[in-house]
């Protein structure tokens, strides 16, 4: 069963974890891990069933400020990982046009595209295995 834990920070600083289906189940600890071993075990202790870490599903609770910027953070990554998958690609049909196309050698065409020939010699084998 997967447990939904709650996870806000008090006056304090602690992270306060409380299990939403379990009544009258929290606990607090000085970190986000810290909390969520320690509800772990307090949600076994309340239902004396084993819970496995992964049985139990976080939900940091932030301010609007930190939701923002944490919202911000993750739109970048999204695009810097399409960004790199894009890269990637492009680099394979350089590599490809140089060396297969215009029979530069793989020095050559690392220098070209300031690559090390040995990055360069990877990806005409990968090409080549398909």
């Amino acid at each position: 069963m997967i447990h939904t834990v709650d996870l806000k920070r008090d006056d304090a600083g602690w992270w306060v974890a409380t299990a939403r289906d379990v009544p009258g189940c929290s606990t607090q600890g000085r970190s986000i891990r810290q909390a969520m071993s320690r509800i772990r075990e307090a949600v076994e202790a309340c239902t004396g069933e084993a819970v496995e870490s992964s049985d139990l599903e976080p939900q940091v609770h932030l301010s609007a400020d930190a939701r923002r910027v944490v919202a911000a953070y993750e739109s970048a990554c999204r695009r810097l990982e399409h960004e790199q998958t894009a890269a990637r690609l492009a680099t394979s049909e350089a590599v490809d046009l140089l060396v297969d196309e215009l029979s530069l050698s793989v020095r050559d065409a690392g220098d070209v595209l300031g690559l090390s020939h040995q990055r360069v010699s990877q990806l005409v084998k990968r090409e080549a295995r398909g």
